[in-house]
């Protein structure tokens, strides 16, 4: 470990005891399962690491944490200290308006980063809540800095997930601006085939995390609106569906629902 890193490591060691309850690493535990031989590696943060590299780039992961379903890890408005590398489970992210509705901003499942929204003001724009019990690497965003500046490969990294962040902003706004009902929810059940297959499981067979409602709030469409597309879908033989339970019969046809603006 360099000199330093050794002073950043230890500021955040020193940082920790004033952290709020939501940033504390509280229920984290010292991590038996290393980056070099994480099944996720490839699309965590870490991913783009060389070999010989990687040794030092897992200094950066501080801790892991376990997150039961319901729990926050980060509040809207919490002070920006770490960004979290999903190891297991599923997490959705929100905010709350002036009337108290949540909104729901985006989904996020294994091997994907939480926390990068808090990047540019110092503090995260929204609450990040686990949708099942689910288990996280905390990594201090002070280590990521002063370690990026000593591997270009990871640097390189952090640069194609701010810009997965921007993709993904960005579609989130076409989505909601320009499609119709049943193009949004087709889009989302083709994009969660999509990143299902990345982490190798099956692209037409998955269970849905979160409720129609949550769904209904991140595609701008009312829970009436989202039932009746499934139950559309499902008629159509695009797919079929066992309560949160998922069988793409059709991925093709389900495709083509977007083609047809």
């Amino acid at each position: 470990m360099t000199a330093a890193l050794a002073i950043v490591k230890t500021d955040y060691h020193r940082k920790a005891i004033f952290m709020s309850q939501a940033d504390k690493p509280a229920g984290a535990r010292k991590f038996e399962v290393t980056c070099s031989n994480c099944n996720l590696r490839e699309t965590c943060l870490p991913g783009g690491v060389r070999t010989s590299d990687l040794e030092r780039v897992e200094n950066i992961v501080y801790a892991r944490r376990r997150v039961r379903r319901g729990e926050s890890i980060f509040a809207a408005g919490d002070e920006f200290r770490a960004v979290y590398g999903i190891r297991s489970g599923f997490f959705k992210t929100s905010l709350i308006d002036d009337e108290g509705r949540e909104q729901v901003t985006g989904f996020f499942m294994g091997g994907e980063i939480l926390g990068m929204d808090g990047l540019g003001s110092g503090r995260y724009t929204g609450s990040a809540i686990a949708l099942e019990d689910s288990e996280v690497c905390v990594m201090p965003f002070s280590l990521v800095e002063e370690m990026a500046r000593e591997v270009p490969s990871l640097q390189r990294h952090l640069h194609a997930v701010l810009a997965r962040e921007i993709v993904r902003d960005h579609g989130v706004m076409m989505l909601l601006g320009s499609m119709r009902a049943e193009e949004r929810l087709a889009t989302f059940l083709v994009n969660l085939s999509r990143r299902f297959v990345r982490r190798g499981y099956s692209a037409s067979d998955f269970h849905l995390r979160m409720t129609r409602e949550e769904i209904g709030s991140y595609l701008g469409l009312k829970l009436e609106t989202v039932s009746r597309l499934f139950s559309q879908f499902q008629k159509d033989h695009l797919i079929e569906v066992n309560q949160k339970h998922v069988r793409i019969l059709d991925i093709d046809a389900l495709e083509q629902v977007l083609a047809h603006k």
